[in-house]
């Protein structure tokens, strides 16, 4: 049974979240503050993390900035409101894999935490990816470059496998969108755009390897 962590202080949403996930066959722990969240996500296995972007006591941001440092390996969606443009970006670079705006529907919610878990808990035989000077463990979910082990989230992961699986194919931004994250977007690719720069930044800074193609995509070199 997969194990979901709630952050959020908004008592009816959590409530609904509660509800709708113990329905699936989850099994969800709740926490009212960023603070008792933070606490249970360090103290206890968790497979998803959903969490408010703002909490009291401890923000969402802070939450994902403090369990990526200590390379927590849980998937997390952070819940934003509608006018918060710039804080999903922030969310994102923060460490979060996925976000979803307030209001919501449920029935969306349930379906990108099962795409997110189904992913994440593919039975795959040991695969090693080479490309240049990065090695990919494909069963083990770790990276590395020149020998280094390099901190990537879920999310990073997936698409740096994905990119070095389709290496010299120019992969669109609604490519990417649909086999990484499984569903629509409405048309709103930059949560691509930020996973991308947020590679870049760990392993291609000079963009010598990502290109992007403007007006399509981006491809490995």
């Amino acid at each position: 049974m997969n194990r979901i962590l709630v952050i959020e202080d908004e008592h009816s949403i959590q409530k609904m979240i509660h509800y709708d996930l113990t329905q699936l066959g989850y099994q969800v722990v709740l926490a009212s503050d960023g603070l008792s969240g933070l606490q249970l996500a360090r103290n206890e296995p968790f497979d998803l993390i959903v969490l408010d972007l703002m909490l009291t006591k401890l923000s969402g941001l802070e939450i994902c900035k403090a369990l990526r440092r200590e390379n927590h390996p849980a998937y997390m969606i952070m819940l934003t409101a509608m006018d918060e443009e710039m804080q999903k970006i922030e969310g994102l670079d923060a460490g979060a894999d996925d976000y979803i705006t307030k209001p919501f529907s449920p029935r969306e919610l349930a379906a990108r935490i099962k795409a997110a878990l189904r992913r994440s808990e593919r039975k795959e035989k040991p695969v090693t990816l080479q490309h240049q000077d990065i090695t990919l463990d494909t069963l083990s979910y770790e990276a590395y470059l020149k020998g280094d082990k390099l901190n990537l989230t879920l999310k990073e992961f997936e698409l740096l496998q994905y990119l070095i699986e389709n290496k010299g194919i120019v992969l669109s931004r609604d490519q990417l969108l649909k086999t990484l994250w499984g569903y629509g977007y409405d048309g709103d690719t930059r949560v691509v755009d930020v996973h991308i720069f947020k590679l870049r930044d760990k392993i291609d800074p000079d963009a010598n390897l990502i290109k992007t193609v403007r007006g399509v995509g981006y491809k490995l070199i």
